[in-house]
């Protein structure tokens, strides 16, 4: 079993920073993918940003340039920096972590003003 806890969520104006953060534990071993999904009301969710362990990254178009994806390995924990947040980013963002299988995180809202 892998935990997952997330912080970092808040209100902010349009064009705002944040940082997400995101610590695995538990049976953590090998090769790993965590990265960010977000949801928005009445949308699916999707794929933000992730990272392998050995740090190869993956974003989705509409952040590229905004958000930046890190990791500690020591820490197990990945960190999503956002920055120049735009009003159609406000979503619940959820954390996952991927070896032999998946796990997700509770979730933190993140909610962008226009």
């Amino acid at each position: 079993q892998v935990q997952l806890v997330e912080s970092g969520g808040g209100l902010v104006q349009a064009g705002g920073s944040l940082r997400l953060s995101c610590a695995a534990s538990g049976s953590i071993f090998g090769a790993w993918v965590m990265g960010w999904h977000r949801q928005a009301p009445g949308k699916q969710r999707e794929l933000v940003a992730s990272i392998t362990r050995l740090g190869t990254t993956n974003y989705a178009d509409s952040v590229k340039g905004r958000f930046t994806i890190s990791k500690d390995n020591a820490k197990t924990a990945v960190y999503l920096q956002v920055n120049s947040l735009k009003p159609e980013d406000t979503a619940a963002y959820y954390c996952r972590y991927y070896s032999s299988r998946e796990y997700w995180g509770q979730g933190t809202q993140v909610t962008v003003s226009s």
